[in-house]
């Protein structure tokens, strides 16, 4: 199949591909590794949401201000740090970046693999048909022979909060892609989003507020949220939980925006953003022509394939389908649903038991992620409630990071913690969690020992090189034998 056009006419392929994100990237990819012919419909950037609006511009961005923050937790090296960021090289590093939200480079790639880029809106019409919509009005109709996959991704709610409309708030994307710094922030919100943008604009120069109706990061241990609200607290952040926003006003639209709280307080600011939850982006899709509800996260199995369609053809990846909003995640369910798809095309038995080849296990048992924030946080697997109420008989080990040297040589008074949650009836680790600077490169390590359900009796022999950060390892395993054997 010729992939060096877009939009070539009407057409049948083996496989549909609705966004081209890197979960829409990732299936097409698996599919035409298999030899089967795609096409890969996208109506925004070819790259998705991930690359200009979320993970790769924020980390872009970041990454000065957490580097300068390393940098003045050394002695000999914060005497060099003098003055602020340059805002505008901050700024012109997050360009390249993404770059310069042109998707010519990925849409390039799209092409190169065999695929058919269709740019435009896709709407699947009945079992196996999409049809596409440019922005001219044309309309090309595309049928799938083995499977279409939904990839297209989630975007942000905002709460129905009296005065909302006028205060014209940032979401994940003006987060991102602002090129002005407020003078004041007041972001709501503290999870991942909500903490990494507090940590990018108090950094960059904005007085920052947070306003959380629970602790930081909820989903993590509790003693990750706390480290990073004191870690916040010292960088300058208000950091207010316990509080919700009732009201917003914003008369004049060029000028300050007014939040009411419901302790009847009122935070002033110069721009507000809300971090506050996402929404699938399958309102305006077609699923109602296939009996699903549009607008809906999408029910699917351990191979991604929809759940309440007829026929084994519609699979849903990445965030559509709820069960991790992480782009690695989504990747790895494109990867799996991908090859799952070319076994059921050429009649071939599944591998779909747990850890098979055919199957997404790790979204129950080994999910990974990290919030670069200062400190950063990362956890993979259950936390101890979570593996409680899941029914396992566990113990927690927890150990700060004082005693390994290797940390104390990375930054001056390190400080961070350190928990695994062990499962005692079968001794394998089920959740890992760190906080502290520079722990997101020791998370693998965990997601390994978590995924691969390795013995702790065989664990305690990955010997952690002299003197790294990873001698963490080192004190959570002989703390858990100590007490244990």
């Amino acid at each position: 199949m010729d992939g060096t056009q877009e939009n070539q006419g009407n057409g049948t392929y083996d496989v549909v591909v609705l966004g081209a994100g890197p979960v829409g990237q990732n299936v097409a990819d698996h599919a035409r590794a298999a030899g089967l012919t795609v096409a890969v419909v996208e109506r925004e950037l070819v790259g998705g949401e991930c690359s200009y609006w979320a993970c790769v511009p924020s980390k872009a961005l970041l990454r000065p201000v957490i580097a300068v923050a390393d940098a003045r937790r050394v002695e000999g090296a914060r005497q060099a740090v003098t003055g602020g960021l340059d805002t505008a090289a901050v700024f012109s590093r997050r360009d390249h970046y993404v770059s310069d939200w042109d998707d010519t480079g990925q849409a390039e790639w799209v092409k190169s693999i065999g695929a058919v880029l269709f740019r435009g809106h896709g709407r699947i019409d009945g079992p196996r048909r999409v049809t596409v919509t440019r922005d001219d009005g044309a309309q090309h109709t595309l049928t799938a022979r083995h499977a279409v996959a939904v990839a297209t991704g989630s975007r942000p709610v905002l709460p129905d909060i009296p005065g909302i409309a006028e205060a014209r708030p940032w979401t994940n994307r003006q987060g991102t892609d602002s090129s002005t710094v407020p003078g004041r922030l007041a972001i709501v919100g503290a999870g991942g989003v909500g903490i990494e943008m507090a940590t990018l604009w108090q950094g960059l120069g904005s007085q920052v507020t947070l306003l959380a109706r629970r602790r930081l990061i909820p989903r993590m241990e509790p003693f990750a949220g706390d480290l990073v609200a004191r870690g916040l607290t010292e960088a300058g952040v208000d950091v207010r939980t316990g509080t919700q926003v009732t009201a917003l006003r914003r008369p004049d639209p060029t000028g300050p925006v007014t939040l009411t709280l419901d302790d009847g307080d009122e935070v002033e600011a110069d721009e507000v953003m809300f971090a506050t939850g996402r929404t699938p982006s399958t309102d305006d899709i077609g699923l109602d022509t296939v009996g699903l509800t549009s607008g809906s996260w999408l029910d699917v199995d351990t191979t991604c394939l929809v759940r309440g369609v007829d026929g084994a053809w519609l699979y849903a990846l990445g965030d559509v389908n709820h069960r991790a909003l992480l782009t690695h995640q989504g990747k790895y369910q494109a990867r799996t649903a991908g090859d799952a798809i070319a076994a059921r095309a050429a009649g071939r038995p599944l591998d779909d038991g747990p850890w098979g080849d055919h199957a997404t296990t790790a979204d129950q048992h080994a999910v990974p992620q990290v919030f670069f924030t200062d400190p950063e946080a990362a956890a993979v697997g259950l936390t101890a409630e979570e593996a409680v109420r899941a029914g396992h008989r566990i113990r927690t080990v927890d150990v700060d990071f004082t005693p390994a040297q290797g940390a104390g040589l990375y930054a001056d008074n390190y400080r961070g913690h350190a928990r695994m949650v062990v499962d005692l009836d079968r001794e394998v680790l089920v959740g890992v969690t760190f906080v502290g600077p520079g722990i997101s490169e020791l998370l693998h390590s965990a997601t390994v020992a978590v995924a691969g359900e390795v013995p702790l009796k065989r664990l305690r022999h990955a010997v952690a090189c002299f003197p790294t950060v990873s001698e963490i390892w080192l004190f959570l395993l002989a703390a858990y034998h100590r007490d244990h054997d």
